[in-house]
């Protein structure tokens, strides 16, 4: 691996970028530069439309890999609540419509959750991070973290879901635990980490 190595960011989500150069800096902040793809809101937008995590996060990372230099990575991430059969599962930034905020996701998820107790609020997280250089595949990276859904948002960090996801370790929310905390836990620190250290021995 070079002195610092640069790895290029397919999203313009501001708040993962900044768990991203959070995560890496914890793990070493002099050997990873976390950018997001220059003129990244210019280029023609890919359809995350597959079924999986996976191949969304793939075919997101190919995709734009062939458009910017370098290596890039995707992530595809969501919640998973058994006892919704799956959802909001790979429709999680959907989950309430396209244009929905995280407020109206979170309260859609609450009603679909309303009279269930116990094990029925149980969800995991789920992220899947894919690692390509052009238009070539490098590696996929995939990660869990388990909890239940509360039953009104605790907390104001994070983002998406994290204000009613329970992580029973901590005995908080992921929207109550400070920034360092749920960059450790959560299953995008895991993910991450993994493919840091791909990247390091490579």
């Amino acid at each position: 691996m070079p002195a610092s190595a640069k790895l290029f960011l397919a999203s313009s989500n501001a708040a993962k970028l900044r768990e991203f150069r959070a995560i890496a800096a914890a793990v070493n902040s002099s050997s990873f530069q976390i950018e997001l793809i220059p003129g990244f809101d210019a280029l023609p937008s890919f359809e995350e439309d597959a079924s999986t995590f996976a191949e969304n996060a793939l075919g997101k990372a190919l995709y734009y890999s062939r458009l910017a230099a370098g290596l890039v990575f995707a992530d595809d991430s969501g919640l998973i609540v058994p006892s919704l059969g799956g959802a909001p599962g790979v429709q999680s930034a959907r989950y309430a419509g396209a244009s929905a905020t995280n407020l109206q996701r979170i309260q859609k998820l609450l009603d679909a959750l309303h009279g269930k107790q116990g094990v029925e609020r149980a969800a995991h997280f789920v992220c899947t991070i894919a690692l390509a250089e052009a238009g070539r595949a490098r590696a996929l990276f995939s990660d869990r973290v388990d909890g239940r859904i509360v039953e009104a948002p605790r907390g104001e960090g994070g983002f998406g879901y994290d204000p009613v996801f329970f992580f029973e370790p901590a005995g908080k929310t992921f929207a109550e635990l400070c920034a360092g905390e749920k960059n450790q836990y959560s299953h995008r620190g895991r993910a991450f980490r993994k493919l840091l250290g791909f990247v390091a021995a490579t």
